[in-house]
């Protein structure tokens, strides 16, 4: 469903996020709950516009959009985070995916065989943030995005991190390769592996060769993932355990040492 009012290449649509951030910060006014929320919208859809996003898109993207309740408590409440490393694996299932990857790594030799040729990454890190992300696909997330992305914009904790994710998202929409209403994580995730908007951006590929980039297709979501890796410093053949060259590049996909620990433990174990 291509929006005709944009034109824009993956290339322009980057070359925009880049260039929209090194300006001053958006006029509109961040918040602290939702009493701001519809006159945060009517701003920021004026600074959209100048910014170069149609009309279109933007009456689109922002007809359904509602103050996300849920996500600002999900926001404040990170405690996963907050366990210790064994009990971090037992709630994601460390076991499971384990089991699960070693068959999908054996399934799908081909692809990650042509991924690890292309990037350098091998399949075992690959599933470890597959399985932890959305369980292989099955599950990628049902809260409507761009109601969290939104929010997350217009509240004041991490105002201007989102707001870039916004414009992303509006980007995409703007392109055809998103719907105004996906449904994704709580943080605006998308897809099999979980891409905020400004990574899908930068970073994500057309695995399946079909025209676009969609991280709700498995070839698309890891052949992405394999290129954000790359693009964080990760070596072809080097090793991804902590005080290792390419755990530096684990680190870029995700802030909190816990989970990073549990992506190189449970590549490994797949590896073998």
């Amino acid at each position: 469903m291509n929006d005709t009012g944009g034109k824009l290449t993956a290339a322009g649509i980057a070359a925009l996020v880049m260039i929209g951030f090194a300006t001053p910060a958006i006029a509109a006014q961040c918040g602290n709950n939702s009493k701001g929320f519809p006159a945060w919208i009517t701003q920021f859809k004026k600074e959209a516009a100048r910014a170069g996003i149609s009309e279109r898109t933007l009456d689109r993207a922002f007809a359904n959009v509602r103050y996300a309740t849920k996500t600002i408590s999900l926001d404040r409440n990170q405690r996963s985070f907050k366990l210790s490393f064994d009990q971090f694996m037992q709630k994601r299932g460390a076991n499971t995916i384990i089991s699960q990857g070693k068959k999908l790594k054996k399934r799908n030799a081909g692809m990650f065989d042509a991924i690890e040729k292309k990037y350098g990454v091998p399949a075992g890190p690959l599933l470890a943030i597959w399985g932890m992300e959305s369980g292989f696909g099955r599950f990628s997330g049902n809260q409507h995005t761009m109601s969290a992305v939104a929010t997350l914009a217009y509240d004041c904790r991490r105002s201007a991190f989102f707001t870039e994710q916004l414009y992303a998202q509006l980007q995409l929409i703007q392109k055809g390769w998103l719907s105004p209403d996906f449904k994704g994580a709580a943080h605006g995730e998308i897809g099999q592996t979980q891409f905020l908007p400004a990574n899908v951006v930068r970073f994500g590929v057309d695995g399946d060769r079909n025209g676009s980039v969609d991280l709700a297709s498995s070839a698309d979501a890891l052949a992405s993932t394999a290129n954000f890796l790359r693009a964080h410093g990760w070596s072809r053949g080097g090793g991804y355990q902590p005080g290792e060259g390419n755990h530096r590049a684990i680190e870029g996909w995700n802030a909190a040492s816990v989970y990073q620990k549990a992506i190189a433990k449970i590549g490994a174990d797949i590896d073998g």
